[in-house]
């Protein structure tokens, strides 16, 4: 247990009571009738007199969810003081605040801002004292991507969840509730106020390179259901959830990381197959919804990205669905809204077409002054930096930011990684997991027949602060399920020497249990699994990824589909192997054959047990 007042671990201390007055004083007599965290509606007037107040380079800033490294507001190791330097001009968070005035701070495990529950906690309590203090200070929207699967910044002790394809596969609206439930009070109590999450996208693109196990499956009915049931758990646990990307990322082969994609469908196609998601989650009532950077002529012929498009952000987003919540940007960082248009342009295009916060510009700087100087110039109005920023406090009002920035190292200890969290997380897995294939009735597999397992296969790196490598972690809990097991890593492009090291290493064993990775006709993965099933020990291949690796493992005797290469899902596929627990997953994607992929080797809800 941690000390719940204040404690010198280098980050900042838990405020006192009293400072927390002192500082929340203005903003909370400007609110004071604001009402509960996220039951009353926030009041407009007393949100207007905010802004009317604010200088309009306070009102540029609130626009600018921004990163920042370090894990501390005040006191960052030196090597995040440099790269703070570096890429932002200032030493720490709270020298961003002051000199940006920035409305939201978003966290990364690669940025040091989530090394444990407790220093995040301290490292949200400093943000909001440092930007309270502020003349005219408001509190921060903090945000992350804390998607489970193979998307989360916070990792262990945390409770992480199965991704969504997993939880597609399970097909369970109670278990995706529980999950944005459990997954947002554990946020929340970090101080972490905005997750961006769920994926709404419909993936329908077996080579889809940057969605894939993060969208819940291929059908739009279902996927919307899902999306909506993860809304409500998050926003029922006082986190604002986000559905994304819009107007939908689920059919492209291009990453909008690292190039512009572009989406064929037409106008009638969309409606059908993206849009449903999105209207599920503004039904249920979603906070944010995130933009993509990606061109859909048939909804804006002017080549411009989604996340630059009027017609699409304000035309089809805010007026034919109707929805007047906050619109985020995806990474401003990223190639796919870089590509057309200058950094100094994108933010005030965004403006335009609708957007509401603008997230982690590459040069905050220039992006703060090309808003700054729009305005100025008259390219945008003071008038419509207003409507966006009372969307934002509106928000922030709502999660109770204004009545109760800080969180105590107490809720923490209650409510991050509790032992009932850990179980839900595991029950959950255990009916997301997916039998493909089993043949001759190999699995369950029998301890007296096959005590001695052989663990093999691809090691990508944790996606999730999880514990890895997947091999380890598969050996481990068929190890604890009464297996004599040894683990060798073969990696994703196994040599001709590190399979016949592993062929020689099968000898030894009764069984084999070979973890796959996004395997492809010309990939070495399939060579090993094919010369590990001449040997004559029996073979069970779990997809550790994509659904789609049984397509390119005809031999293999039994085959197992996991989404994602987290503990909790290759422990689940560990117990379903040993047959403590029963398959009970479906495919939530169709999967083609190798041979011919205008054929479905196995279709949407397919899933054997025993």
């Amino acid at each position: 247990m941690h000390d719940t007042g204040t404690r010198s671990t280098g980050n900042t201390a838990q405020p006192s009571r009293r400072t927390v007055l002192a500082a929340t004083a203005g903003v909370t007599a400007a609110l004071a009738a604001a009402g509960p965290a996220h039951a009353a509606a926030p009041d407009d007037s007393r949100l207007r007199a905010l802004v009317s107040r604010m200088t309009l380079e306070e009102k540029v800033g609130q626009l600018f969810v921004m990163r920042v490294y370090g894990h501390s507001a005040t006191a960052p190791d030196q090597a995040d003081i440099d790269a703070n330097l570096k890429e932002i001009g200032v030493r720490t968070a709270a020298e961003l605040l002051a000199k940006y005035r920035v409305g939201g701070i978003i966290y990364f495990a690669w940025a040091h801002n989530t090394r444990e529950p407790h220093q995040i906690a301290d490292l949200s309590n400093g943000i909001q004292k440092a930007s309270l203090e502020l003349p005219r200070g408001l509190p921060v929207l903090i945000s992350t991507d804390q998607e489970h699967g193979i998307v989360a910044r916070v990792g262990k002790p945390a409770t992480l969840f199965p991704g969504a394809m997993a939880v597609g596969a399970g097909g369970s609206r109670s278990d995706a509730r529980a999950l944005g439930r459990i997954a947002g009070a554990e946020l929340r109590a970090m101080g972490i106020r905005q997750d961006y999450s769920p994926v709404a996208d419909v993936n329908v693109n077996p080579a889809n390179p940057v969605i894939g196990v993060r969208s819940f499956g291929a059908d739009p009915r279902a996927v919307s259901a899902l999306v909506a049931a993860e809304v409500a758990g998050y926003q029922g646990s006082g986190v604002a959830a986000t559905a994304k990307h819009f107007p939908g990322h689920g059919d492209t082969n291009v990453d909008s990381h690292t190039g512009f994609p572009t989406i064929t469908h037409s106008r009638e196609l969309w409606e059908k197959l993206d849009a449903p998601p999105f209207r599920a989650a503004i039904a249920a009532g979603i906070d944010s919804i995130m933009t993509a950077h990606l061109m859909v002529p048939a909804l804006d012929d002017s080549g411009d990205p989604a996340t630059l498009s009027r017609p699409i952000l304000t035309g089809i987003l805010r007026e034919r669905l109707g929805y007047d919540g906050v619109v985020v940007t995806d990474s401003l960082g990223m190639e796919g809204v870089r590509s057309k248009y200058g950094d100094a342009r994108v933010p005030v295009l965004a403006l335009k077409a609708g957007v509401d916060q603008l997230l982690n510009p590459p040069d905050l700087d220039l992006a703060w002054n090309a808003v700054l100087t729009a305005v100025r110039e008259g390219e945008l109005t003071e008038a419509r930096l207003d409507a966006s920023i009372l969307r934002v406090l509106r928000l922030k009002s709502k999660l109770g930011l204004f009545r109760s920035p800080y969180v105590g190292q107490g809720g923490v200890d209650r409510t991050v990684g509790t032992r009932a969290h850990l179980a839900a997380a595991d029950r959950i897995a255990e009916r997301t997991t997916t039998l493909l294939v089993n043949e001759g009735r190999l699995l369950p597999l029998s301890r007296r027949r096959y005590p001695r397992v052989l663990v093999v296969g691809a090691d990508p790196a944790s996606p999730s602060g999880t514990t890895g490598p997947p091999t380890g972690v598969l050996a481990g809990a068929l190890n604890e399920l009464g297996f004599t097991t040894t683990a060798l890593s073969t990696g994703t492009a196994p040599s001709a020497a590190t399979i016949a090291k592993a062929i020689t290493a099968a000898r030894d064993a009764d069984a084999v249990v070979a973890a796959t990775y996004n395997v492809t006709a010309g990939s070495t993965q399939k060579a090993l699994v094919e010369q590990l099933v001449a040997t004559g020990r029996p073979v069970v291949a779990v997809a550790i990824r994509n659904p789609y690796d049984v397509a390119q493992l005809p031999t293999a005797p039994a085959c197992l589909a996991a989404y994602s290469w987290t503990d909790v899902e290759l422990r689940s596929a560990a117990r379903v192997i040993a047959g403590r627990v029963k398959p009970r997953g479906k495919l939530p994607v169709p999967v083609q054959r190798a041979d011919d992929p205008e054929q479905v080797l196995y279709p949407v809800g397919y899933g054997l047990s025993y």
